[in-house]
């Protein structure tokens, strides 16, 4: 009797000790606490033309706050296919489920690269291009009217493009204020014309479901463009009172789509 007794009490206080100790260690929970569910899926944010990850930063603190692990990759901007190859060894070294969002040309990139990793459970775009088989960017692009304020630099093994500083706030980023615009202008990453040339190969939004934030003051990609390539995809549609660095100008409304397809 007395040996059942020590027993008890020694299990008694294990448990005590274990209750203890998730307590006192912050974000350490039980193995039945009721609250606790499956990992949140990793948000992969790809970002386009122009622009460089950090373009992601209000984007990323709100994901953060809300449980969900990021990653902001530098896109290379070298051309469709060769990104497209550099993002699917990137998605490679991550486990778990995933979100892919893109940006502008991102958008293109996602497309193509989500095809090869099946841990990709959902797809944002981000006043995002979505090209079909054989199709280019430069094709979509050319939907848009007027055409962008552009300068081309040759460059070793080809050309490079960028937005001409000067016309950069309104052809971009129209609803930031002026000193934002103008930093945003000094850091755009130039991109390959390749980009533009390459047909895009890969439909990943026929297998994955999409979600699409279309930006309603956009001088980049127009409104109709974007609804055009939403419906082909079948996404499901939000739109925003937004230019085209939405991500920069209404983090909140970009937060929000994509905790919607991480759901």
């Amino acid at each position: 009797m007395q040996l059942r007794l020590s027993r008890r009490v020694a299990l008694a206080g294990a448990a005590a000790f274990t209750l203890f100790a998730a307590a006192m260690v912050p974000g350490v929970a039980l193995a039945n606490d009721s609250k606790s569910g499956p990992p949140k899926p990793t948000v992969v944010l790809v970002h386009g033309a122009w622009a460089d990850s950090s373009s992601w930063d209000a984007v990323m603190t709100r994901l953060r706050a809300d449980g969900y692990p990021v990653r902001a990759i530098a896109d290379p901007l070298q051309g469709l296919t060769s990104d497209s190859a550099y993002l699917s060894s990137y998605l490679a070294t991550i486990k778990g489920p995933v979100v892919l969002v893109g940006h502008s040309y991102g958008g293109a990139v996602i497309t193509n690269a989500a095809t090869s990793d099946p841990d990709v459970k959902s797809l944002v775009y981000i006043a995002g291009f979505i090209p079909v088989t054989g199709e280019t960017v430069g094709d979509l692009a050319g939907r848009t009217s007027p055409s962008l304020p552009l300068v081309y630099t040759p460059v070793p093994g080809g050309t490079e493009v960028s937005i001409d500083p000067a016309h950069f706030r309104e052809a971009f980023a129209g609803d930031v204020d002026a000193d934002t615009a103008a930093n945003l202008a000094a850091a755009q990453r130039p991109a390959n014309t390749r980009a533009v040339t390459d047909p895009s190969v890969g439909e990943a939004f026929r297998t994955i479901p999409s979600w699409d934030l279309i930006t309603l003051q956009d001088h980049a990609i127009a409104p109709d463009v974007q609804r055009f390539m939403a419906a082909r995809a079948h996404a499901h549609v939000s739109e925003v009172k937004a230019a085209h660095a939405v991500m920069v100008s209404r983090p909140g409304a970009v937060t929000k789509i994509i905790e919607q397809a991480a759901r």
